[in-house]
């Protein structure tokens, strides 16, 4: 019995010495870790505490989602960078459909969110960079008739797509966030990828809808740039209009 007891003894002295050098090493290897630079960790800091004042009602403290918002794991910088900027979110009631305003943060506490959600959701589409000076109006204008004009309207100023959802008009949109939308698919709009949008397409579409909303209707009223057959239907009905009026009032004479 004394044999086993000092056999376990010196087993368990072992185990004790070998647990001890294993602690020592793993606190001397913690302590050459690389530091993050202190920039990246203030800036995530401040994203933190916007985060959980802001955002963590909806999309849980982990970003995973809960019933009044949807996870943000793998959403991206590009899907965050846009919902913040345009002002669609945070949303003061989760069962409104985000629509775009004044943005509630400043591009430093958007930095800040985009930042910390990046550090607890990595992954997901960037932001995308959108030259609109390498762009070609005329590819830009058949990259929209060919995948945008169905639900913005011929002239991007918004329409219905049905089931009490509206495709936005994109006048007030930035390049970057144009780019931004094309990647990502905000709402009921398709994502388009590179194989179906490249960047030289993506530079183009910018450049022409920056341009038509640049640029004036030099043909006469813009009849909110609705489309050639919209607007001839309101041209006929108001010319008719005005003719009949005339007709009318110069038979009346006689």
């Amino acid at each position: 019995m004394a044999a086993t007891a000092n056999t376990e003894a010196r087993l368990l002295s072992r185990v004790l010495r070998v647990g001890l050098a294993v602690a020592v090493l793993g606190q001397i290897a913690w302590s050459f870790r690389p530091e993050p630079s202190s920039a990246q960790s203030d800036q995530q800091i401040q994203g933190r505490a916007l985060y959980e004042a802001n955002c963590s009602t909806c999309h849980a403290l982990d970003a995973g989602g809960t019933v009044n918002g949807p996870s943000l794991l793998e959403v991206g910088p590009a899907a965050v960078d846009f919902m913040l900027a345009t002002g669609r979110m945070p949303l003061a009631n989760p069962n409104d459909q985000p629509e775009r305003g004044q943005p509630k943060f400043t591009s430093e506490q958007i930095d800040a969110l985009i930042a910390y959600v990046g550090s607890i959701a990595p992954g997901g589409e960037p932001i995308p960079t959108v030259d609109t000076s390498a762009g070609d109006l005329a590819l830009g204008a058949q990259v929209f008739l060919n995948n945008c004009a169905g639900c913005h309207g011929a002239g991007a100023s918004g329409d219905s797509v049905g089931g009490g959802q509206i495709a936005p008009s994109i006048y007030p949109a930035s390049p970057t966030e144009i780019g931004e939308a094309v990647r990502i698919g905000p709402g009921v709009m398709p994502r388009f990828g590179p194989e179906t949008i490249d960047q030289r397409d993506l530079d183009s579409l910018a450049a022409y809808l920056v341009w038509i909303r640049d640029n004036g209707d030099d043909g006469g009223l813009q009849l909110g740039r609705v489309g050639a057959v919209a607007e001839g239907l309101v041209a006929v009905v108001v010319g008719l209009g005005i003719l009949i009026v005339v007709l009318r009032l110069t038979g009346a004479k006689r």
